[in-house]
């Protein structure tokens, strides 16, 4: 790996599209820094540090846009509004026609549902701002933007341009995804939230070690024992999310031969790939969302007047905290549940038995038509069980630990999926980079 990295250093563009990742990287940790106007940190972190909904919703948040919301910078939305408007717009490919039309065109339809999900992102930017800081503010006893809200001309003036500064910032964080993606290595939103997963990693660091100092005798041994424990716990999670991410049930393909001319097509063997976790980490996302959403809702009715309001809502708060031994299960069950939903919407728009069909291939002893389809399902529905439990374990992982050590992992499940992802995925451009210029790349 280290003699491919330095052949990749030694080529003029490959070195040219490193840096310019690298630069670009550094300009979005930078512009995370820049925070909006009228922010009371204090009471910022005294929300994120607490166990309610509303803590654990922006939790949530802070990881995807890259440490920006524990600031309340400009990049506070980061690109959660972009990936929300990706995900609507695949799910609604198969009950909409016409996008489902568009999606069959190739690359001039591929860029068309770019462009609309762009324009979608700018209002879901706009109300993820909104409703970030209205939650913000309710969920805290203090109001983490006093000056927030359409009460008079000062505050009409300091929301618009907090909403706007969020806003711009969210959309200058996708641009610079998009940069990356065109002239650097990687896929560069993934990046985006990879570099804000990483640059989290010292924080907790320092954070683990000074919770083990005091948490008993033991002192300095103390500390770098619980530091040790968790680069194992995350090292030995990393290898088995790499196995299973890298893991495929191959199906055997036969194409027949045809005549054109002179020539003779076709009669190759080849075989579909069908990856384990074809869901991704979407699944967990989807899971942590629903799941944290009764606690939010829950948390704006504690206040209520009324007694039985009040201690229904705060049973409610108890039932989906973190610390409730429900939680995890209802957590795993969720991301099973999602992780079929969602790989049974991607395998209807994969299409792959009628993509055969067209290209004249069968599967042998499998009858083309409803047959391959049904077949292909069931092989789906098997693998999906091993990628679902996987993405379970993953999911409850943080509160397994935090059950034994009282204290958190070094990234998050949901970030350790995305860091492994975002690696594997810029070194296979790396080895393609390499293997084309004639270098020995990173696989043997």
């Amino acid at each position: 790996m280290i003699k491919a990295l330095k052949n990749a250093m030694t080529l003029p563009d490959l070195r040219r599209k490193l840096v310019y990742t690298l630069l670009i990287l550094i300009i979005y940790r930078l512009a995370a820094h820049v925070p909006v106007p009228g922010v009371d940190r204090a009471a910022l972190q005294q929300l994120l540090a607490g166990t309610g909904g509303a803590s654990r919703l922006f939790n949530l948040l802070d990881m995807l846009s890259g440490g920006a919301v524990a600031r309340f910078s400009v990049m506070a939305n980061g690109v959660y509004p972009y990936v929300t408007a990706s995900i609507i717009v695949q799910l609604l490919i198969p009950i909409i026609p016409s996008l489902e039309r568009l999606a069959e065109e190739g690359e001039a339809g591929q860029e068309k549902m770019n462009q609309w999900t762009y324009y979608m992102t700018v209002p879901l930017g706009l109300l993820q701002a909104l409703g970030q800081i209205r939650l913000v503010n309710a969920g805290s006893q203090t109001p983490v933007l006093p000056n927030f809200g359409f009460g008079g001309p000062e505050q009409i003036v300091s929301t618009i341009s907090v909403l706007t500064a969020m806003t711009a910032g969210t959309m200058f964080a996708i641009w610079l995804g998009e940069l990356i993606s065109e002239q650097g290595i990687g896929n560069g939103l993934s990046l985006i939230i990879f570099s804000g997963i990483v640059a989290r990693v010292p924080e907790n660091l320092i954070s683990t070690w000074a919770q083990a100092q005091t948490a008993g005798p033991g002192g300095v041994g103390m500390g770098f024992l619980m530091i040790g424990i968790f680069l194992v716990i995350t090292a030995l999670t990393m290898f088995v999310i790499v196995v299973v991410q890298e893991g495929e049930r191959r199906i055997p393909v036969q194409y027949g031969k045809r005549v054109r001319g002179m020539k003779m097509y076709g009669g190759q063997s080849t075989h579909i790939p069908l990856r384990i976790n074809t869901a991704g980490m979407i699944p967990l996302i989807f899971a942590q969302s629903i799941l944290t959403f009764p606690a939010v809702i829950a948390q704006f009715f504690t206040g209520a007047e009324s007694p039985a309001v009040a201690n229904f809502a705060t049973t409610v708060m108890n039932f989906f905290s973190a610390q409730s031994g429900w939680y995890g299960l209802l957590y795993f069950l969720a991301v099973v549940g999602f992780t079929y939903f969602y790989t049974d919407v991607m395998v209807q728009q994969q299409d792959l038995p009628g993509t055969l069909k067209r290209q004249g291939g069968f599967i042998p002893g499998i009858r083309p038509g409803r047959r391959t389809a049904e077949y292909i399902n069931s092989i789906y529905r098997r693998i999906t069980l091993v990628g679902a439990l996987f993405l379970g374990g993953v999911a409850v992982l943080p509160y397994i630990v935090d059950l034994f050590f009282q204290t958190r992992l070094l990234i998050t499940s949901s970030g350790l999926l995305i860091v492994v992802g975002t690696v594997l995925d810029t070194m296979r451009q790396l080895e393609a980079q390499l293997l084309m210029r004639h270098y020995e790349g990173f696989i043997k």
